[in-house]
């Protein structure tokens, strides 16, 4: 288990770097709350890639395409739109995705790309405002995918959807369902439909999945918000804990408003810890994958560790940075 004094940071003044990409270069890549993306060069120096439209962009998940731009997936916050947009470094924004089935997307979570060239949007909830879903007991959640074939919704009736990940050999999908607190999976068929699901990890007390990675082994790495744990769940389903940096009273806290179905924005917005602020994103990097970058709701930095095993590298691991 990783000990808190081995934690290290990079970056300085991020706004909300929830989500966090990391390439071979040493770039990292996180979103940016004032409307995009900040790029923290290897050698610490930071750039920021922020549209120059009127619209109040509040970014979530962040994909890096191949010709630089961004894929931004876009919260929302108590406001009913979402969608992914197009981002430029030059600050341009165009619609990519904003609805599907003739229907506007509501605040979206999270977007990725993957080896083929699909994109794979996740919505946690249809309810407005968002804590709503805060609740084990709903389960709207939705995944799309853009393909060749379109626009479409591919899996349904998700308990808060979070962060999407593919297996090495791009048949399975793994989805994070943060408040039904499990890791599912998904058999990608040759159409690119979503069948037999199935529960991968349940987890318990204070564990609510949120960011995930895949290792070279196969074992998948999720983090924990409001714990701020990482945890490795390896195939056959035994899971490890990798790092932890929580309160005992605040989990408690948290923990009873969970049973009694009353989670809310306060929950989520404040957190006891010692290094950690509110862990939302995993990453590996580093020139042997060995880098375990960390994105944090409440953080202004990325928290990073040193991992016994080496993750398998992103799609997007050889673009130019």
């Amino acid at each position: 288990m990783i000990e808190l004094p081995e934690i290290e940071f990079r970056g300085r003044g991020l706004l909300r770097p929830e989500c966090v990409l990391a390439t071979r270069s040493g770039v990292l890549f996180v979103s940016n709350w004032a409307g995009g993306v900040t790029r923290i060069g290897a050698d610490g120096g930071q750039t920021e890639f922020l549209h120059g439209g009127t619209r109040d962009l509040k970014q979530n998940g962040i994909a890096l395409r191949r010709d630089g731009s961004f894929l931004v997936a876009h919260l929302g916050g108590e406001a009913t739109d979402g969608g992914v947009y197009h981002l430029m470094r030059d600050g341009g924004l165009a619609d990519f995705v904003c609805e599907v089935d003739g229907r506007p997307l509501p605040p979206t979570n999270y977007v990725t790309e993957d080896s083929a060239g699909r994109t794979w949007i996740t919505v946690s909830t249809r309810l407005i405002p968002r804590d709503r879903a805060y609740n084990r007991d709903v389960a709207d959640g939705f995944i799309v995918l853009r393909d060749k074939r379109g626009t479409r919704i591919v899996a349904d009736g998700l308990g808060f959807t979070n962060e999407v990940a593919l297996d090495a050999g791009g048949e399975h999908l793994y989805v994070n369902e943060t408040f039904a607190r499990r890791l599912s999976r998904f058999r990608i068929t040759d159409g690119g439909d979503l069948k037999d699901r199935e529960t991968v990890a349940e987890f318990g007390v204070g564990t609510f999945p949120d960011g995930m990675a895949i290792d070279a082994e196969g074992a998948v790495w999720i983090v924990s918000i409001v714990s701020n744990r990482v945890v490795r769940i390896l195939p056959g389903g035994r899971q490890e804990t990798i790092l932890e940096d929580s309160d005992v009273a605040h989990l408690a806290w948290v923990e009873a408003a969970y049973a009694a179905g009353e989670v809310g924005r306060p929950h989520l917005d404040k957190i006891e810890s010692q290094r950690l602020g509110n862990v939302s994103s995993v990453a590996f990097g580093g020139a042997d994958l060995r880098t375990v970058y960390l994105g944090c709701l409440l953080g202004e930095a990325v928290a990073f560790f040193r991992s016994p095993v080496p993750g398998r590298a992103p799609v997007h691991w050889e673009y130019d940075a």
